[in-house]
């Protein structure tokens, strides 16, 4: 089983440890109360896949980006997925428009 560790390289393999928390905790009981309340029929039947909505949202488009050496390395360096931590950066980036009109 793999887990995301930020302090870690990116994917790596559960502890035993934590495999056997893991394993315990499947056999504890749900506790349901003020937070955490049980969900009604009627709840649950107007639940939607919203992954099915946004998928257009989530198609990606093949592009080709000029970086510089210093942030190619950087990126490379958070391992495997890196593709993907960067696009979501740029997307975080461009919602901000005081860091776009720096950069200009």
């Amino acid at each position: 089983m793999l887990v995301n560790d930020f302090n870690a390289d990116i994917y790596r393999e559960l502890t035993p440890e934590e495999l056997k928390t893991i394993e315990a905790a499947k056999k504890r009981p749900i506790v349901f109360d003020d937070d955490n309340p049980e969900l009604t029929e009627e709840q649950l039947k107007n639940f939607k896949r919203v992954s099915l909505e946004n998928r257009a949202d989530r198609n990606k488009q093949t592009v080709t980006l000029r970086l510089s050496p210093q942030a190619l390395r950087k990126a490379r360096s958070l391992g495997k997925g890196y593709t993907s931590v960067l696009s979501r950066i740029l997307e975080e980036a461009l919602k901000d428009n005081d860091t776009i009109r720096k950069n200009l």
